[in-house]
């Protein structure tokens, strides 16, 4: 053989326990990156690793790997094992409620006391000292646990800033107490918003013992709960699948759990169940209610070969449907895969902050020898230069940094799936926030797809509108030609009764159908020379639109034209409108014909149209956009339009679209509607806007406080509580996406 072959690398997802700040992120990421070929993505809001490694290296080895860095690591468990994310709480967060509560009893009366001078009786100090003890040992706990298992794998983490502070407050006080003369009983001590360097060493900082593990634990507490809320709309997709469902089979039915369904079975959706898999029905007609799945507000109506999804709720009556995909195949599935990918993703400007969260703590432990060096060396009083030393310790948050992309982008791409757009990643959502250009497929994307009747129009003095359709949809019915099949489903749709059957059938070659419907003799031709008065306008605006016009013939006089055509989707005109708002062109390229591009290019104000696109023209015109310095998106929904997808800077699928389009976009808009794009720019703005104040503030917040803390001018106590602070803003600053809304005209009731 000639070269040797490359085997292409796996990807594993792991599920890291035990990360509390972004600098056990980079720890997990540059262990993992140490193994040959080994790359990793660590989030810290979803703890997962998403590792690309070589197949000869095992997962048991990147396990291993990863607990040596002093964690712990897992293949993620399915979602329906996972437990108390949504009903009862699970154990974790039981053990971590009753910490904080019991932390709560036991330090409230320390800071009230510490901090409330008429309230400190005989020997108060000696009461404080009892209760601050479980505090600061117990409730603290988790924090020495991490830190020593940090310190002995040489790392460093924000437990050990937390742990280092508690530790330093509590020996600090416990000295003052039994040897610098804080315990006698009649001692009284003031409270200060700063350190001060006047009292001497008969002052404690119990409240700094206490309060720092309790704002922290509070804080913690609260950042997980509101993370778990940022992955609430993944955890909704994930509990639209069915568990069981009943099977049809020789007339019986029969419950199997839903691993059990295979393709091609056939099973039963009664009124307000939920559609099991995705499939196509079999018998019987009703609506379903799409709108938890796609976004779509209004219910559909289904009849026997209608396409059903999986998760969509029966709202009408009894459906026997065959399924056409189960497991991981199925649409449902895919959206889940797809928004999980999306949030292990990592944004140019989180890379930035996890690179600083890096050295984040080892910075901020030399600061903080520094500053209780220097308030020693000036001359200050220990327990000032203890104190400064403390706060500079304690008010250190590299938490917010980890936490300001990841918790965002969960939130926006929950909420975007919510509203029918799927994006894969951080990558995806800057890019929609700078497009400036978008290339349109007509056929599909700005149109349905495929042949309807756009207009009928019948004269005034014949049998009227309605009989006509009637009649023509019901001669149709014998012919196999998508012009017929259009205007039978168009009659059927208009009219409230069931179509007559045709007799005497007989298709003409090149002109249209004829037969006899009650009576009747029915003609469907294409338009000769002699057309009523009334229609040759009619047929004038079918040319205008590139539509195909056909007239109707009863008993041989002309009563009515047809005009059937791939007409445009209905909100085209408003979603090319609000691009063209959001400051991005509008291009239409399509492989069709010049008139009906033309036509289609009109109606929707667009300029610039290339017609008779080859998958090579359409992209050799994304270059040359982009040759011209436009950030270029591509939307398509078939197999030509997979390379154009794929050049672009962003590749947009139609959610109806083939496999093939999907796996080559970045966003895919699910209900197939383009104004859903819009709606993506949007979210995609606001979510980038979001990340960025969230990184101010995590950058700022340090930048101010640490130097305030340094020069003596923070309380311990405060400095935790400040601390604490910093995390859970960040997260409900993140939170705010879960509530973002389209424009008014696109607002859905969810």
């Amino acid at each position: 053989m000639g070269a040797e072959s490359v085997i292409a690398p796996v990807t594993t997802d792991l599920t890291v326990g035990g990360m509390t700040c972004a600098a056990c992120v980079k720890r997990v990421e540059k262990k993992l990156g140490r193994l040959d070929g080994v790359t990793a993505t660590v989030n810290l809001a979803t703890g997962r690793a998403r590792v690309s490694h070589p197949v000869e290296i095992s997962v048991q080895e990147l396990v291993e790997t990863v607990e040596k860095a002093g964690y712990t690591a897992a293949l993620p468990q399915p979602p329906k094992k996972r437990q108390g994310e949504d009903g009862d709480e699970s154990e974790d967060v039981k053990q971590e409620h009753d910490r904080l509560l019991i932390t709560a009893l036991l330090a409230l009366p320390v800071l009230v006391l510490s901090m409330v001078t008429g309230l400190q009786f005989r020997n108060w100090q000696w009461l404080c000292f009892v209760l601050a003890a479980p505090v600061a040992v117990w409730g603290a706990w988790p924090f020495h646990v991490r830190a020593v298992r940090g310190l002995r794998h040489s790392a460093a983490t924000m437990d050990t800033l937390v742990s280092l502070g508690v530790a330093a407050s509590f020996s600090w006080s416990a000295y003052a107490l039994f040897l610098g003369g804080a315990g006698d009983p009649g001692m009284r001590m003031p409270f200060s918003l700063v350190p001060s360097a006047a009292e001497g060493v008969a002052h404690i900082y119990l409240e700094a013992a206490v309060g720092v593990p309790l704002f922290v634990l509070a804080g913690r507490f609260l950042e997980a709960r509101a993370r778990r809320g940022t992955g609430a709309a993944l955890r909704s997709l994930a509990g639209l699948a069915a568990k069981e469902v009943s099977v049809r089979e020789s007339g019986h039915e029969r419950r199997i759990a839903i691993e059990e369904l295979d393709v091609g079975q056939v099973f039963v959706v009664r009124p307000g169940e939920r559609v099991a898999t995705d499939g196509q029905v079999a018998e019987g007609s009703s609506a379903v209610d799409l709108s938890l799945v796609t976004g779509e507000s209004e219910p559909v109506e289904v009849g026997p070969g209608s396409a059903v999804v999986g998760g969509a709720v029966n709202a009408g009556g009894l459906l026997l449907v065959r399924a056409t995909a189960v497991g991981a195949d199925t649409q449902l599935a895919r959206i889940t895969r797809l928004v999980t990918e999306a949030q292990a993703g990592k944004a140019r400007a989180q890379r930035l902050a996890d690179s600083v969260a890096g050295v984040f703590v080892p910075v901020v432990l030399a600061l903080a020898i520094t500053t209780l060096g220097f308030w020693l060396g000036a001359g200050a009083d220990p327990q000032a230069a203890i104190t400064s030393c403390v706060a500079v310790l304690v008010v250190a948050c590299p938490c917010a940094l980890g936490l300001a992309t990841p918790t965002a982008l969960m939130a926006a791409t929950g909420r975007g799936a919510q509203l029918g757009v799927l994006v894969t990643g951080p990558q995806a959502l800057e890019g929609l926030q700078h497009l400036d250009a978008v290339v349109l497929d007509k056929t599909g994307t700005l149109t349905s797809g495929h042949m309807n009747v756009a207009r009928a129009t019948a004269v005034s003095d014949g049998l009227g509108r309605d009989v006509v359709l009637r009649l023509a949809g019901a001669v149709e019915q014998g012919s196999e030609h998508p012009l017929g099949r259009a205007i039978t489903a168009y009659a059927r749709r208009e009219s409230d009764e069931q179509l007559p059957d045709v007799g005497e059938f007989r298709a003409l070659p090149g002109r249209g159908v004829r037969g006899r419907v009650e009576g009747r003799l029915v003609e469907v031709l294409a338009p000769d020379d002699e057309l009523p008065a009334a229609l040759v306008d009619a047929m004038a605006v079918a040319e205008a639109a590139a539509h195909t016009p056909v007239i109707v013939r009863v008993d041989g006089v002309t009563e009515a034209l047809i005009e059937v055509g791939d007409v445009v989707r209905p909100g085209s005109y408003r979603a090319v409108d609000r691009l063209r708002r959001l400051g991005i062109r509008p291009v239409l390229a399509t492989g069709d014909r010049e008139a009906p591009a033309q036509a289609v290019a009109k109606a929707l104000r667009i300029d610039e149209v290339h017609a008779r696109c080859t998958p090579v023209d359409k992209a050799g015109l994304v270059r040359d956009l982009q040759e011209k310095g436009y950030r270029v998106a591509v939307i398509g929904d078939g197999v030509n339009d997979a390379a154009a997808l794929a050049g672009a800077d962003l590749g947009i699928a139609m959610g109806s679209g083939t496999d093939v389009a999907i796996g080559a976009a970045d966003v895919t808009l699910v209900r197939g509607d383009i104004e859903a794009l819009a709606d993506a720019v949007r979210l995609a703005r606001r979510t980038l806007g979001t990340i960025r104040a969230n990184l101010v503030w995590a950058f700022g917040y340090n930048a101010v406080t640490v130097p305030l803390a340094m020069v003596g001018l923070l309380n311990p106590m405060l400095a935790g509580a400040a601390m604490s602070a910093s995390s859970v803003l960040v997260v409900a600053n993140s939170l705010r996406l879960r509530a973002w809304q389209p424009s008014p005209a696109r607002r859905r009731t969810r």
